[in-house]
């Protein structure tokens, strides 16, 4: 193991006396217990090349230098490196783990630890100047997903179930093909428009329609109107919420031929593809906000940003590269 410790500044000034005495180098290095090219390099270091005079002060001085400038420097500090990363964190919502793992695997110049990119989120280097200003806002943090908020049981109406989930196919259940769907709503303002998720459960890719009410007939119309668009082999099982927006699921499978499984009463879990999709949709349409008014334009391009993101389930593809079997460049 190397003990090996730089000369300090009281070190620096028994050296500068010994060689005022025109002491020898290694007579130095014994009356100082440092091995005597350590002595050596030091005073060839810091000599005035003109005078050949030891200053202690200058030698302190320098050393501090030299040690500031062989430090490895923070990756964030690269400018287009922290361009590069606000762009996948603010703008695109990537996660950390997911901007690192993405950049892995598209072999970018730029490489970078998610651990690097939370400390610089918690340090503040994403915050904007007003966000620094105002006190008790959250900053850069509220782009990351996590929240923490339980969620409570909600009352449903009665749905006549057609299967129940322990009868879904093994193929569904093993995430062993494309077109196994996982279904529910995100609502918007009470008694307002809703948003329709689909997602694909080996792929994770998701579709999204509005629904101008929350009801199970323009639910299912829009159903059909989405699968109709796939071919018959990537449509095959769909696994809905409880919710009284899916009572015409018996609609959907006369027109497409896609059965329902039904979870368990209050077992998100059983769908939770669906419900970490939702999740992410809500950074961008919080609780509460009006649906009605969003364009599809708007919409369509939240289901992209969503189906563009690195996911590491998916060894760090994309939704829609997984999908369509096809490659993208995205970083």
């Amino acid at each position: 193991m190397n003990h090996y410790q730089h000369l300090n500044i009281e070190e620096r000034e028994n050296l500068l006396l010994f060689l005022y005495e025109k002491k020898s180098l290694r007579f130095i290095a014994q009356a100082m217990g440092r091995n005597v090219s350590t002595i050596s390099r030091e005073v060839k270091r810091n000599r005035n090349q003109n005078t050949k005079e030891y200053s202690a002060v200058k030698a302190e001085q320098k050393y501090h230098v030299r040690r500031k400038k062989c430090r490895r420097h923070a990756k964030l500090d690269n400018p287009i490196v922290y361009k590069k990363i606000k762009e996948l964190f603010i703008e695109k919502q990537w996660s950390p783990e997911e901007i690192q793992n993405r950049l892995f695997f598209e072999n970018s110049p730029i490489q970078i630890s998610y651990t690097t990119i939370y400390r610089a989120i918690y340090a503040g280097k994403y915050d904007t100047l007003q966000e620094k200003r105002s006190k008790g806002n959250k900053g850069a943090k509220r782009h990351l997903r996590h929240k923490g908020k339980p969620r409570g049981q909600k009352p449903r109406g009665k749905v006549v179930i057609s299967n129940h989930l322990d009868q879904r196919p093994d193929a569904a259940n093993k995430r062993e093909r494309l077109g196994d769907f996982e279904a529910d709503t995100v609502a918007g303002k009470k008694g307002g428009a809703c948003l329709l998720t689909l997602n694909d459960r080996l792929s994770r890719i998701v579709f999204i329609a509005k629904c101008q009410r929350k009801i199970a007939a323009e639910v299912a119309e829009n159903m059909i109107a989405i699968f109709s668009k796939l071919p018959p082999e990537m449509r095959h099982t769909i696994t809905p919420d409880r919710g009284v927006e899916f009572t015409d699921h018996a609609d959907v499978t006369a027109a497409l031929g896609m059965e329902f499984y039904f979870p368990k009463p209050h077992a998100p879990w059983e769908r939770g593809t669906n419900e970490n999709s939702n999740g992410l949709i809500r950074e961008y349409i919080p609780k509460r906000s009006d649906i009605a008014p969003l364009s599809d334009a708007f919409i369509q391009d939240v289901a992209y940003k969503l189906n563009t993101r690195p996911r590491k389930c998916l060894g760090w593809k994309t939704p829609l590269e997984v999908f369509y079997n096809k490659v993208l460049h995205l970083t």
